[in-house]
């Protein structure tokens, strides 16, 4: 497996080759679009002044004049129409045809320069060759010559050309490896990263992030950090969840087991029987009550969870919900009054019982005998507001803070049959459909629940 040092590695040399492959191809197009004109007409200019001095000055020793310019660094051809003269560095290819000649001794100028073939490289400039000069006529002691010119590239690289050559090289060099560092150094969280996460799958929430970065891999590490904690958090949830309910279905099993056996005994009297049969199928109520709603919760927990809304008449849902637990409220001897609205309300119906049927249970459950229940339902300009009110025992700050927490029973002694499920599927279900939950509550003097939900079109 490839690693990402690597990667980035080879991705760096891909790019600087590829960068000096475009960079020359962009410099070998500019010079036979620009400089080889330019080139070839500079060196026009010096090979006429060249010959302008010998028909003037009429140098004595035209050889030495020659090889003077060849030293100084041009590389010449001299010929009369036969054999010819070179001076100053020598030529890679000295061929040259005859017609060439015969056409500047006519008098004719021979752009070398700017007629060399174009090829993908920067061939006029460098090419070593004879026909890559520049050809002008000349006439000494009544002869005529052709004079073949170039400058010599050799004499032309100064000591600052090897200089400002090696300087490029060294900057390559030093860039290369401050790369390879910087890639070494931006690798170094990641492969930290990578190794937190493996921890992770594992299940060692525990696992600490240690980069201190200002950057986008120090935010990474931060908020790797926060979902660390956040998971220690939910698998401690997890467990203690998982032991609330197999407490909560264990305690009624065995409940169920126990009376079953008593029930066995031949010589049971018809009173303990009935008494026996009564607490087991409490029990089954309990864990019937119990399942459905743990199935309710895993069906709320899920983030892909859409609440069906429907356009229905809320006033007459709860009106129905009262209804059918009047009968526990006159065996518990408790007076119920509701103010309601006629309210049409866009939501999911058959999840909002659920928070109806949990709130009228609690406020019978929680109240004192001949204590009373109200209900209240108004509508606001966004929003619907419904208040559940009950005069019973209440609940101390503390017990308050914990109400939404599953498995919570604030009076264990009142909430035999309860599950401590009930505020919490509240909550979520009023939560799912953008609104609000709010409790008020104190010891001996009741409980308030406002609910809140915005009115959706």
């Amino acid at each position: 497996m490839k690693t990402l040092y690597s990667k980035f590695v080879m991705t760096t040399l891909l790019v600087m080759v590829g960068s000096l492959c475009l960079g020359f191809l962009a410099t070998n197009t500019y010079y036979h679009q620009v400089v080889k004109e330019k080139n070839d007409t500079k060196n026009v200019v010096i090979a006429q002044e060249i010959v302008q001095y010998i028909e003037t000055a009429k140098p004595e020793d035209l050889n030495n004049y020659f090889m003077t310019l060849g030293e100084i660094g041009y590389q010449i051809y001299v010929t009369a129409g036969e054999e010819g003269h070179f001076f100053g560095g020598d030529y890679r290819d000295k061929t040259l045809s005859e017609s060439v000649v015969k056409h500047v001794l006519n008098g004719e100028v021979y752009h070398g320069m700017r007629d060399f073939p174009k090829e993908t490289f920067v061939t006029g400039f460098f090419a070593n060759e004879l026909i890559n000069t520049i050809g002008v006529p000349f006439t000494y002691e009544n002869r005529s010559y052709a004079l073949f010119v170039r400058p010599d590239i050799r004499l032309l690289f100064s000591e600052v050309h090897t200089l400002l050559g090696g300087l490029m090289l060294v900057m390559i060099v030093l860039s290369l490896l401050a790369m390879l560092l910087f890639a070494k150094a931006l690798i170094r969280p990641i492969t930290k990263l990578t190794a937190a996460t493996q921890q992770l799958a594992h299940e060692k929430f525990d696992t600490v992030l240690d980069i201190d970065r200002n950057d986008e891999l120090g935010q990474l590490a931060t908020s790797f950090n926060i979902m660390t904690e956040k998971l220690q958090e939910n698998d401690r949830v997890r467990k203690e969840f998982i032991s609330n309910v197999s407490h909560d279905f264990q305690s009624p099993l065995l409940n169920i087991q126990g009376y079953v056996d008593l029930l066995k005994n031949p010589l049971l009297k018809e009173k303990e029987r009935q008494e026996y049969a009564a607490i087991i199928e409490l029990e089954t109520k309990r864990l019937s009550t119990l399942t459905k709603q743990l199935l309710l919760l895993t069906s709320l927990d899920q983030s892909t969870r859409i609440v069906k809304r429907e356009r229905y008449q809320l006033d007459e849902q709860l009106k129905e919900s009262v209804r059918k637990y009047r009968w526990q409220m006159e065996e518990a001897q408790l007076q119920i009054t509701y103010k309601m609205e006629q309210v049409i309300f866009n939501g999911d119906a058959g999840l909002l019982q659920n928070v109806w049927d949990n709130l009228l249970t609690n406020a019978i459950k929680y109240n004192v005998e001949g204590g009373q229940i109200h209900l209240d339902l108004q509508q606001k300009p966004a929003s619907l507001a419904i208040l559940v009110e009950d005069n019973g025992i209440g609940m101390t700050a503390d017990q308050l803070a914990k109400v939404y927490d599953r498995f919570y029973r604030a009076d264990t002694s009142r909430t035999k049959q309860g599950t401590g499920l009930g505020l919490a599927i509240v909550k979520q279900i009023v939560e799912l459909h953008g609104g609000t939950v709010h409790i008020e509550s104190a010891v001996n003097e009741g409980t308030k629940v406002y609910i809140d939900l915005p009115i959706l079109s």
